[in-house]
């Protein structure tokens, strides 16, 4: 005598629902990841543009406002800026940015904490006499 073959129906509907909020939590982090990404990139921008102006130019406030406004996107309330000048004429210049980008994908900030501190230096040659 042969077993009968046991009733098979709704286990892959179990397997679905005991694996569908790993898959879940993995999109959403991705996702996530995609948007700091993202938001390092326009950070590492902003440095360079803020670099820029700050060899052309000795206003604090222009390097600030090249800064702000090289960064769409980003909460302009979030961003320091400091600028650190050595020597005269063909003496370097470097552009600090700093930002706390905040997590705003929802179900994935316990992987990320609230926020997420990011900073990019850059630097470029003064062309003018101070």
């Amino acid at each position: 005598m042969r077993p009968r073959p046991r009733d098979q129906s709704g286990t892959a509907a179990v397997e679905f629902a005991l694996v569908l909020p790993l898959v879940l939590t993995i999109a959403l982090a991705l996702v996530q990841v995609g948007l700091l990404v993202r938001d390092r990139l326009l950070v590492e921008s902003a440095a360079r543009a803020g670099a820029r102006a700050a060899a052309i130019q000795a206003d604090p406030r222009a390097v600030n406002d090249a800064v702000v406004g090289s960064v769409h996107g980003l909460d302009p309330s979030g961003i320091t800026v400091s600028v650190t000048r050595s020597g005269a004429q063909g003496d370097p210049v470097t552009v600090t940015v700093g930002y706390e980008s905040v997590v705003r994908v929802p179900l994935v900030s316990w992987l990320f904490g609230g926020s997420v501190s990011m900073q990019s230096d850059a630097t470029d040659r003064q062309e003018f006499s101070p």
